[in-house]
């Protein structure tokens, strides 16, 4: 079928309709945009499989003291509907699941939910055109198209350290925190010092007795413009739903010049260093602490973090950092390289998720029996972050280069959807069994990112989850969030194999 053939299709009047169905993978914020996505296009026949037991994804996970986002709160929301009454410019995790919970229930997601479904295996049955989905209790459901929403932060990462299994104290992971542990005068051992640190670390470096935090590599760290919103201010919101629309672009704008900062030798970058050397001076005295809290790499490279308390949570009395290497971990010790034997009756695992292995550990199969966990052997890519070749009527949402360092991943989440749901209608109104896209298309997209990609102060020689142990950026985006959309206005389907009944 010609390009022309299926933009008239999508433009014209429509064909009567074939029954088509869609499984979402998870019910964060991907999966819900792309659900209310598809309904307003009149797809309705659509499954949502949540391996958990309610809506929010990484915000329903994340229950740390302290959690919250580093992006504004009216930017931290869908661009239709938006919300007037945040209670600060920087919503914390409880605000953000209550937001999602309750569009779920206004857009009538809800009956469209299976909780507690965890999928273990996707495979494409070529002559059927269909997607056969396994779940963990051995639950079978077909789709015509499957859409992954589980994200890149959805699977926390455990470091690999001689003895933690002999710990006899408390041990879990920040994104899995146990709120039945009394930390209250007890030696704290965090490792890691990411960015769930660095907003746990202030809340409960008060009420331990003695927290060591053991760092590999210090952070970029700038204050971040957090305060309530007035009741005045939240009165004209609700009032001029249109100031919240000004509000929103406002901040996107703001963000979006921000990109200039992740360039190699970027000038806008070394005021990200400045702002940071100078939080870093007025906070920490000690100057062997200040320089351990230095970092030696260029702002950006890692995840520059916003923070107004991390600094001073550092300089209290009863608080180290602790820069020698790990060794192995005791029954209630974390033992460093140089020896030292550091008490610890709980540690907290700060570090991070598997953010590159993507749609790991399932497993998802296309044409010709290639199983996907495969194909990305050598790192993950798609075409515009959204479809794979050989990978029939599957898409996904925050997939492989559409991180973001400097705005709202939700903005790049509803450019997805917008062409995701484009790519279903022509699948629907074309009557076609699949759509794919092509390896060449698929190809050159990818070359010309990570050329642009070696702009970036990402492909610099630190490490970061942005990139696989070999230094391939699989996880952000190389430009300006302007761009993208501009790119996932409409699909070019002479870049997809259009395979009719």
């Amino acid at each position: 079928m010609s390009q022309q053939s299926v933009n008239t299709i999508l433009s014209g009047p429509q064909v009567k309709q074939r029954p088509l169905s869609v499984a979402i993978l998870g019910a964060g914020a991907a999966g819900l945009c792309m659900a209310i996505k598809l309904r307003n296009a009149g797809i309705d026949n659509i499954t949502i499989l949540e391996k958990g037991p309610s809506v929010g994804g990484t915000w329903r996970d994340n229950t740390y003291p302290g959690s919250g986002c580093d992006v504004p709160s009216m930017l931290y929301s869908y661009s239709f509907e938006p919300k007037a009454d945040w209670s600060r410019k920087f919503a914390g995790q409880a605000e953000i699941v209550d937001y999602f919970e309750g569009v779920a229930r206004k857009y009538g997601l809800m009956p469209h939910i299976r909780f507690n479904t965890e999928v273990t295996e996707a495979r494409f049955d070529e002559e059927a055109g269909l997607w056969r989905i396994r779940t963990a209790t051995g639950e079978e459901f077909a789709a015509n198209v499957l859409v992954s929403g589980v994200g890149q932060l959805n699977r926390p990462a455990f470091p690999k350290i001689d003895g933690l299994d002999s710990f006899k104290g408390a041990a879990f992971h920040s994104a899995r925190w146990d709120h039945a542990v009394d930390l209250a005068g007890k030696n704290v051992a965090v490792i890691g010092n990411g960015a769930s640190a660095i907003q746990f670390v202030p809340e409960i470096a008060p009420k331990t007795g003695k927290l060591t935090i053991f760092q590999r590599t210090p952070n970029w760290c700038v204050p971040k413009a957090d305060r309530p919103f007035t009741e005045r201010e939240k009165k004209l919101f609700r009032a001029f739903p249109l100031l919240v629309r000004a509000q929103r672009w406002l901040t996107w704008i703001m963000l979006e010049r921000n990109f200039l900062a992740f360039t190699q030798g970027s000038w806008f970058g070394k005021l990200f260093e400045k702002a940071s050397k100078k939080e870093l001076e007025a906070h920490i005295k000690d100057p062997e602490l200040r320089r351990k809290l230095t970092p030696d790499y260029p702002a950006g490279c890692k995840r520059i973090l916003l923070t107004n308390d991390w600094f001073p949570a550092l300089a209290r009395p009863n608080v180290d950092v602790e820069t020698s290497h790990i060794a192995r971990v005791s029954e209630n010790a974390v033992v460093t390289e140089d020896g030292v034997s550091h008490p610890a009756d709980v540690i907290i695992y700060a570090t991070g998720f598997e953010s590159t292995d993507f749609l790991a550990p399932m497993k998802v199969v296309g044409r010709g029996n290639a199983d996907l966990n495969e194909v990305w052997s050598r790192g993950a890519e798609a075409h515009r972050g959204v479809a794979v070749a050989g990978f029939p009527n599957f898409f996904m949402l925050y997939g492989p280069n559409t991180n973001l360092g400097h705005n709202s991943i939700i903005f790049m989440i509803e450019c997805q959807a917008n062409y995701i749901t484009q790519c279903v209608q022509a699948l629907q109104n074309g009557k076609l069994r699949y759509i794919d896209v092509r390896k060449e298309a698929m190809a050159e997209f990818n070359a010309a990112l990570q050329k642009d990609m070696q702009k970036t102060v990402w492909a610099a020689g630190c490490s970061s989850w942005y990139k696989t142990a070999d230094g391939k950026v699989t996880n952000n985006w190389s430009s300006f969030t302007a761009r993208y959309w501009w790119q996932m206005r409409h699909p070019d389907f002479a870049e997809y194999a259009l395979v009719g009944n």
